[in-house]
Order: structure tokens, then sequence, then C-alpha cells
């Protein structure tokens, strides 16, 4: 669609009174391929594109989607959505368009729909063979690989347009193992903004090892014990603290609408002086970066806690508008079919000047968490239970037995303050993130952390 073709669809919205009005447009080419059991068992291809189109007068926002995305279209729907500022008066329209200056261009390698299809499914059977060689008790494997391409135009009645591509790309494996009638999972997943050289980065074979190492592990692990212990987080244990307790509790439209446990708290301490937490969308190749959010802002660097004290929340345009705060590039949608909300990017808690060997040597008795599995969080008060996919006991200040069966249950913001040492490793996780209905790929990392008095759950005997 022309710019002259954009400016007279907002221009429409614009006349009926909206405050504001944007036009998303979207084109997104996508390939999935899952292999069960070293069979390849589906491959979807396709391309979906379309447009959406928001207005908001006063507290009212509309929005109207559809796959005809044509100028004709677009005057439609922009009438259809301005039906809910009847009452106002038309606005100022717009004249010319700019394109706020972002990060560079993120450099995709690899291409990965040059990528034949035989090289692509050969990482699933790689993963799969791989994963089954690590022993007799594997008993199933799965894995899924995905990539999308995706183009977007963003238009709004600010006068920002802009045109941006992004390239995701991801390799998941879950392997069952089972012996003497215990079943156990092992999960792995890489991915990024990125081609296939990601597989440069780390192999397929690799992942399926990973996948069924962790299975097995558990099928050896004794149950863990529960009560009230010291906490390690390993870097390798995934971002799920900083993303679940907190992250989430740190988006805007949360905040505004009172179900936050930070809310109000801008200035206050809510985190040991060890800690900062920072979003940061503008990494290159990470999964949950992007140049321009899904409003056409910049992506940065927000820096949300410093050492310990609430500075900022994420935003999108809507919660920057109604709460004065400034905009953070947080705006992000699913698809074409849906309105942007606050959502996390890159979330991460800072290293510090912790040796790991050292935190590791200063816990008498404790559990030693490699890797995180899911959770919930209650982000009113910051309540929190997640899983614990792969853990080990620290007993004198040493890493002993594997454990299973374990569950972490805290307060995110009592968490964070509870901090007691902060390593200078740092290890990053992908995941998908759920809000509102809509889901978002997002990348998560930390250091290994040192968290005292926290509630472990378990069916092993108490020390």
């Amino acid at each position: 669609m022309q710019k002259h073709e954009l400016q007279e669809i907002l221009n429409t919205a614009l006349r009926s009174g909206a405050d504001f009005a944007e036009i998303y447009i979207e084109q997104k080419e996508s390939t999935a391929i899952s292999c069960e059991d070293g069979k390849i068992e589906k491959i979807n291809t396709g391309i979906d594109q379309g447009m959406g189109i928001r207005v908001m007068a006063g507290e009212s926002t509309s929005y109207v989607h559809s796959n005809d995305v044509s100028f004709h279209s677009g005057m439609e729907m922009a009438k259809l959505a301005g039906q809910i500022t009847r009452e106002n008066g038309p606005k100022e329209t717009v004249q010319e368009f700019h394109q706020p200056k972002a990060a560079e261009s993120i450099d995709v390698k690899i291409r990965p729909e040059s990528v034949e299809f035989d090289k692509k499914i050969s990482l699933l059977r790689t993963a799969d063979r791989e994963a089954r060689a690590m022993s007799d008790a594997i008993r199933q494997v799965s894995v899924g690989y995905s990539d999308v391409v995706q183009h977007v135009t963003i238009a709004n009645s600010l006068g920002t347009c802009v045109e941006d591509e992004r390239v995701r790309i991801r390799l998941a494996c879950n392997s069952i193992a089972q012996r003497d009638g215990q079943i156990q999972t092992g999960f792995a997943s890489m991915g990024g903004t990125c081609g296939f050289e990601l597989f440069e980065e780390k192999s397929a074979a690799e992942l399926g090892r990973e996948s069924a190492q962790r299975a097995l592990t558990l099928l050896d692990a004794e149950p863990c014990p529960a009560g009230q212990m010291t906490v390690v987080l390993s870097s390798e244990a995934g971002g799920t603290m900083v993303h679940e307790a907190c992250g989430h509790g740190l988006e805007g439209d949360l905040v505004r609408k009172g179900l936050s446990a930070y809310a109000g708290k801008i200035g206050q301490k809510v985190a040991s002086e060890k800690i900062t937490v920072v979003d940061d969308a503008t990494i290159p190749g990470k999964y949950g970066s992007y140049r321009y959010d899904d409003e056409g802002n910049p992506a940065q660097k927000t820096v949300l806690i410093e050492n310990g004290i609430l500075k900022q929340y994420m935003n999108d345009y809507e919660t920057a508008q109604k709460t004065g705060a400034a905009l953070s590039g947080n705006g992000r949608r699913e698809s074409y079919k849906e309105k942007p909300v606050t959502r996390m990017s890159n979330t991460y808690i800072a290293p510090g000047t912790d040796k790991v060997e050292d935190i590791i040597a200063s816990t008498e008795y404790g559990l030693y968490v490699k890797r995180m599995g899911g959770g919930q969080v209650n982000t009113l008060n910051g309540d929190y239970v997640f899983d614990v996919a792969e853990g080990y006991l620290i007993e004198n200040g040493k890493i002993t037995k594997a454990v299973r069966g374990a569950t972490l249950a805290g307060n995110g913001p009592e968490s964070l303050r509870n901090v007691e040492m902060v390593g200078d490793d740092f290890g990053y996780a992908i995941g998908t993130c759920g809000k509102n209905g809509q889901s978002a790929p997002v990348a998560d990392a930390q250091p290994t952390l040192k968290i005292r008095g926290l509630t472990v759950g378990g069916t092993g005997k108490a020390r």
C-alpha cells in the first residue's frame, strides 16, 4: 500500500473524531515440522497476511482486522472502527510520515526460506537419533522445528511509518524415559531472531542429547526433600524467576489496572541491592529481539530495577498515554488479528561479581536448580509456584545427588530481596509468553543466584 493511501485511511479515522489511529499490515511466511518417534508427522507451510486498524477516543478503543490488504478495505475498516468517536469533533490530519531511528537491521546470514526441506527435516531426525542413542530407557522422542519470516508495515496518526522484517527460527526436543515403571521427561530448546546459522552455535545432535540426559537424570534421582531452604538457581536454569515472578509485574498495563505487586513503588527498594533487572529488545539474535515494536516504536534497553531500586515500568502507547510515562518499545501483538499489549522482550537479571564456585561452597545445605520448568504467578501479590525440571541437593558446600519432583514456592518481590549472592556468569533460555490470549516469542536470562528461605516442595524425607 502506498504512503498516501495509508495517510488517507488514518485521516478518515481522524475526521471521525479519533484521538489516535493506527494501521498494522503483516505478511508472514511460516514453516513448522514435527517428528514423533523418528517419523515426520506433519509439515505445515503457509503465507498469512492481513491488516488491523486501531482507533482510540478517550477511554474507548476499537480494533478491526481483515485479511484483505487493500486501500478500499482499509477505508471501510477505518470508518467502522471510527464509530466509537461519533461524539468527538474531527482532529488534525496526518500530513507526512517519518521513520524513527532504530537499531541496525538484524543480520540474517542463512535465510530459512533458502534452506531445502530435506536439510530442515534432517535436523529433527538427528535430534531424535541422538536422543535415543543415549540409552535404551529413552522410549519416546518428539522434535519440533519452526521458522517465520514476517514483514510488517506500521503507520499511525502521530506521523510514524515504519517497515520491518523479522526472521525467527526454533528447534525443540522432548524425550521420555522409562524404567521400572517410572516415567520422566526431559525438554530442551533453542532459537533466535536469526537464520540457519543458529545451528553453527549449537547442533541438533547436542539438543537431542541434552533433552535425553535430562530425562535419564530424573530416572536415577531421589525424591526431593521438602522444607524451607537456600536455593541456588543456575545460570542454565533459564530466567523463569525474572520473567514470571518479576517481569509481568513490571508491565505497565497490569500496573495501571492495579494488578501488580510493584504498583506505586517507583523509586522504592523492591529487591536486593545486588539485583538489576533489564528488558532489552535490541540484543542481536536473541529470540525476543526486534528493531521496532508492533506499534512502530524503536526497540530499546530499559532498566527496570537498578541495584534493587524500581526505576520504571514497561509501556506501550496506551499505558504511556494514560499514565504519562515514557514509551519503552514494549507494544507487542501475536498477529494483525490482535491489538498490541505491553509485553516483555529479552528480560534478564544482570550478572554480578560472585564466583559460581564460591556461591556453591558457601551453601551448607540447599537445592541447586539447573533447569526450571513451568509455573504460575499471581501478579497482584507476586506469589508464585514453579516446577524444577532438573535439580540437585547441595550438601556441605558441594553439589551431590539429583532429586526429582521439586517445586519452588515463594513471593517474587520477597525472593528478589532475599538474594544473597549474584554470579558473574550468564545464561539465556527461550520461550513463548502467553498474555491476554496472545503468544509472543521471548527470551530471559540470569546469572547464578543464591536465594535464602525459599519453600521447596517435594515428597522426599526432610533433613
